[in-house]
């Protein structure tokens, strides 16, 4: 097999909005440390993604070494704690699963409803909270944040050329949201390997990633369209969902780094 390396690595606080692209970044029982770890909900407690609210595309986080700021068009920025410690405990809803979560308080939700449209609050995960990953897929005893089910997604970059080679119009990496993209091999190796160790770390394929309207806005500007998932469609499709990139579970903490080779 050619040589695989981690070529990107991606953090996404706030539950989808944008990511930040880092070098070297740590990883606990979560998965990649403050990774959404923070979600927008409605008032009943259910999560706000871009699904439904496409300009979350336009909240773009920068972490510093003592906080969390969001910045967004014509908006001062809002600055967070990096791990709130609040006493207001609500409950959240990520689909299926509820689980306990902190309200952030008035000022974020107001500056998240004025960016949005809509009315909005902001909810952290703390550490005291385990949400199981789904046992149908996952291992006992593997936890997930407000991420949609599992603590890791991750595509190759032979698997974005093979579709963008389908399409008039490249897409870029950013359209699929992955923590962790792979350099070198074939298209679609997600699919095959099943495993691999990269810096001491195990993590294990679990389910194919069903994609959805996310996908098809753009992340610079949060306009909609047709593609990806039209061309996804004539072949990535199983079972009526359209499929790309694998969910993975990990076994380890430490710390990974871009160009660190993969073990398969």
């Amino acid at each position: 097999m050619p040589r695989l390396q981690l070529s990107a690595l991606v953090v996404y606080p706030l539950k989808s909005a944008a990511g930040i692209s880092v070098g070297q970044w740590c990883v606990d029982t979560f998965g990649l440390r403050h990774d959404r770890r923070w979600m927008v909900v409605d008032s009943r407690g259910g999560l706000v993604t871009q699904r439904t609210h496409p300009r979350l595309a336009l909240v773009r986080p920068t972490i510093r070494e003592d906080g969390l700021t969001l910045h967004a068009p014509d908006a001062a920025p809002l600055e967070l704690e990096l791990e709130p410690c609040g006493s207001v405990t609500v409950r959240a809803t990520v689909w299926d699963d509820t689980c306990e979560a902190l309200w952030l308080g008035p000022g974020p939700a107001r500056w998240l409803t004025e960016v949005l449209g809509s009315p909005c609050e902001l909810v952290y995960m703390p550490e005291s909270t385990v949400r199981p990953a789904n046992p149908a897929y996952a291992p006992a005893g593997v936890r997930v944040s407000f991420a949609d089910a599992f603590p890791f997604l991750v595509i190759s970059e032979a698997s974005l050329a093979d579709l963008n080679s389908r399409m008039d119009r490249p897409l870029p990496m950013n359209r699929f949201r992955p923590n962790l993209v792979i350099g070198g091999g074939d298209p679609y190796l997600e699919d095959a390997i099943g495993a691999f160790t990269v810096e001491g770390i195990t993590l294990r394929m679990v389910k194919p990633c069903d994609r959805c309207a996310v996908t098809t806005t753009d992340q610079e500007t949060s306009h909609r369209g047709v593609e990806p998932l039209r061309t996804l469609a004539t072949y990535r499709k199983v079972g009526g969902l359209v499929m790309f990139g694998q969910n993975a579970v990990h076994a380890g903490t430490g710390s990974l780094t871009v160009g660190a080779p993969l073990l398969v």
